[in-house]
């Protein structure tokens, strides 16, 4: 089998199917938050495939040279919080997709993950001690990663299918239940009249968004104040429901947040010194590709 060799980056050789396994990787992600439709994007993902392949490359050269050797011990320590944080040697190497366990290979790799880490300290440093004022201007730069979470009350009316004579009459009941509440009826009255037994609640309180089953809160948090709903169903029979109150997300004090405004403030200032060090790399190194100009490719 002959292997082509797409990516050569400073006399590195990086074959088709590590870009193919990268361009799939990076496909699937887009096919799973539902982004993307057949192949419309498929050179934008080949590129985005090699420009990953390409950083790495240049990140793990960069790595090397500066720390030809590292400790043996750092390795060690560094690969057993790997297995640890993926619960065990077994669910690992099943992770890695490794059939047979082969020390020396992983070793390799952890060694490579050492000294990247090592290269990140030295280009990340000195990391700055922020001010008041930095850090509020980052906190208003950010808002919405502070917002509360969106709160409704609500009350509902349900009934179970468990000894019904048919889920038609189950329904019919439930509409004819909405037209009352939609002529002027009491809610909470109406509810009593029609519900089961003592262990039935009709006011749920406050909630978040996914505190609920989907179905409920898809239709509850759609309402504004005292609407009432349709009648809809869940695995639990048919409902309908009324929002007695709403909490909207609002932003959480600064003083609340700092410590998190402070992560969020080190960690872009070390994306910016990331970014500009690979750039840097980038712009000396020695990039071939030997086929640049690839069509989209539909094949699955």
């Amino acid at each position: 089998m002959i292997v082509t060799m797409a990516l050569i980056i400073n006399g590195e050789h990086i074959d088709d199917e590590i870009i193919e396994a990268e361009f799939r990787q990076i496909k699937g992600h887009y096919e799973r938050t539902l982004q993307i439709a057949c192949c419309e994007r498929d050179p934008e993902f080949r590129g985005m495939a090699k420009d990953n392949l390409v950083s790495r490359a240049i990140l793990g050269q960069e790595s090397r040279r500066r720390f030809p050797e590292v400790a043996e011990a750092d390795v060690t320590a560094r690969l057993t919080k790997l297995i640890d944080d993926a619960g065990g040697e077994t669910q690992f190497y099943m992770n890695l997709g490794m059939a047979v366990k082969d020390e020396a290979i992983i070793r390799d790799n952890v060694a490579g993950g050492v000294r990247l880490d090592k290269t990140l300290q030295e280009i990340y440093a000195p990391e700055p001690v922020p001010t008041e004022a930095e850090l509020r201007a980052c906190y208003e730069a950010n808002l919405k990663y502070y917002m509360t979470e969106e709160e409704i009350k609500a009350s509902h009316i349900t009934k179970s299918l468990q000894g019904a004579k048919s889920r038609q009459e189950v329904y019919q009941a439930m509409r004819d239940v909405r037209a009352q509440l939609l002529a002027g009826a009491d809610f909470a009255k109406i509810a009593e009249e029609h519900r089961a037994d003592e262990q039935q609640q009709i006011d749920l309180g406050w909630f978040k968004r996914g505190e609920f089953m989907e179905e409920f809160e898809t239709i509850a948090f759609s309402m504004g104040e005292s609407e009432i709903s349709p009648v809809f169903n869940t695995q639990l029979g048919f409902h309908v429901c009324t929002v007695t109150g709403r909490k909207p997300s609002v932003a959480r004090p600064f003083d609340e947040v700092k410590e998190d405004v402070k992560i969020r403030f080190l960690e872009e200032h070390r994306d910016k010194k990331f970014n500009a060090f690979l750039e840097e790399l980038k712009a000396t190194a020695k990039i071939e590709d030997t086929d640049p100009e690839e069509g989209a490719n539909c094949g699955h």
